[in-house]
């Protein structure tokens, strides 16, 4: 039976003791806001780890946030493994394949969640899972291909939202144009923007302006 929950407090009123007791967690998310509550409870601590498999699959607009990339070392130190993908993802949870937990819309200013024990769902959900976790990019390897653009965020960011032109931004940042565009382009496919003006929104939406 499907269960419809609004806003994080009422996903972990309902889910606290599934996360406590799960052994096999999988984790795909956009960026760090969708699963804030969730993320505190399997593994607050390292020995909350031992006998634990899990795995987390980000976009990498949780590098971009604030104190991410710290918190994603931080877990995988703790014993999870990370994978980066720039492909669409379900956000979704799913432990012990038993229970998984789709993020909805927000609505009202609070996300709605539904919480599925139908195997055929959950099978489905760990497919594609699968599927987009062996496309990934591992946390190291994609941090490191990612450095430059994480590190130009902020500056490309104030450019675009002071509507500069490519050569005066690219000037300005010690680019060349090709490069700029370049950098451009590979910040809005991180912040999952189809245009500039919708990667301001997103970063906006992510604290990054």
């Amino acid at each position: 039976m499907d269960v419809l929950v609004r806003g994080e407090a009422e996903l972990f009123a309902r889910t606290a003791h599934l996360f406590s007791s799960a052994r096999e967690i999988f984790c795909a998310a956009n960026d760090l806001h969708t699963w804030a509550t969730a993320h505190q409870v399997p593994h607050s601590r390292q020995q909350d780890m031992a006998g634990r498999t899990v795995r987390k699959l980000y976009r990498p607009a949780s590098l971009l946030q604030p104190g991410g990339v710290a918190h994603l070392r931080e877990r995988e130190r703790q014993g999870a493994r990370i994978r980066i993908t720039l492909d669409e993802i379900n956000e979704t949870i799913v432990l012990d394949r038993k229970v998984a937990i789709l993020a909805g819309d927000a609505a009202s200013g609070e996300r709605g969640y539904t919480v599925v024990t139908s195997p055929e769902v959950i099978g489905s959900v760990t497919s594609l899972f699968n599927a987009a976790w062996r496309a990934g990019t591992e946390l190291a390897i994609y941090e490191t291909e990612f450095a430059e653009v994480r590190a130009l965020a902020p500056r490309i960011l104030d450019e675009l939202a002071a509507g500069s032109k490519d050569e005066a931004a690219a000037r300005a940042l010690g680019l060349s144009v090709r490069t700029y565009r370049r950098r451009v382009a590979e910040l809005m496919d991180a912040l999952g923007a189809t245009s500039r003006f919708q990667a301001g929104v997103r970063a906006r939406q992510l604290g990054l302006v």
